[in-house]
C-alpha cells in the first residue's frame, strides 16, 4: 500500500499552556473501500515547554592572593561576595529548578582556602552542605614559584 510521509509543526501561546496536543488525521480516497474506518486516527501528543534560562555570575573580588602557609592561621582573609543569577527569558513558567555549586575550598595538605560566611537568596531556597562522604574532594595542587620572575 502506499504510504505518505510528513511533519506538523505546531506553534503554542505564552498565555495558554497546554499539557498535550490532539491531532485527528482522515485520508479520504475517490475509490470504493472495504474498510473506511482505519482511515481516520486520533493522536494525543504530550507537551514539553522547551526552558530558556539565562545564568550570570558576578563577584567583587577579580584577584585573590594566596600567603604563604600559616598567614591567615587565626584570621580569614578578603571577603568576596559572588552573586549567581538565574533568569528565566522565555515566556512559560518553569518549576523545581535545582542549581549546585562546587566551591573550591582546599589547598595543598588540605588546607581550607575558602569558608563560606553567610548566603542571601530571593526567590529560591539554598542549602549549604559539606561533599557527601561517596564524592571525591579534589584539593587545589600546589605551585612552585620560587623560579618564577614574574
Amino acid at each position: 500500500p502506499p504510504q505518505v510521509s510528513f511533519t506538523l509543526e505546531l506553534e503554542f501561546s505564552c498565555t495558554i499552556l497546554l499539557d498535550h496536543a490532539e491531532v485527528m488525521l482522515q485520508a479520504t480516497s475517490d475509490s470504493t473501500e472495504a474498510t473506511p474506518q482505519d482511515n481516520v486516527v486520533k493522536l494525543s501528543v504530550p507537551i514539553r515547554y522547551e526552558p530558556n534560562l539565562f545564568l550570570s555570575s558576578n563577584t567583587n573580588l577579580h584577584r585573590y592572593e594566596v600567603h604563604p602557609l600559616g598567614t591567615f592561621i587565626h584570621s580569614s582573609g578578603p571577603e568576596f561576595t559572588t552573586t549567581v543569577k538565574v533568569q528565566n527569558l522565555g515566556c512559560y513558567p518553569i518549576q523545581n529548578v535545582t542549581l549546585h555549586m562546587a566551591l573550591p575550598a582546599l589547598g595543598h595538605h588540605q588546607a581550607t582556602i575558602l569558608s563560606v560566611t553567610h548566603v542571601l537568596a530571593e526567590n529560591a531556597t539554598c542549602v549549604l552542605q559539606p561533599p557527601d562522604e561517596g564524592t571525591q574532594v579534589v584539593p587545589v595542587p600546589p605551585e612552585d614559584l620560587q623560579h618564577v620572575d614574574r
